[in-house]
């Protein structure tokens, strides 16, 4: 999805997720806006977040790496 990518819900807020953070399919893991749409986003396997790779409140790409996971 092309916009832009936010960690939390507001600048005050914790992050979704950060290294170390375990997910599964059901957890949100960012926000994607795009066309004036938040759109939570959620973690496509189970494992533990080893990298943040997009910067909050920048332009995302589709295609675009967010994140990398150790699956587990």
């Amino acid at each position: 999805m092309v916009g832009t990518f936010y960690t939390a819900t507001g600048p005050d807020s914790e992050p979704y997720v950060q290294p170390g953070t375990t997910v599964n399919n059901e957890t949100v893991i960012c926000i994607v806006e795009a066309m004036k749409v938040m759109n939570e986003i959620k973690a496509e396997c189970t494992g533990m977040i080893v990298e943040v790779c997009a910067k909050n409140a920048e332009p995302v790409e589709f295609g675009q790496v967010l994140f990398r996971v150790k699956p587990g």
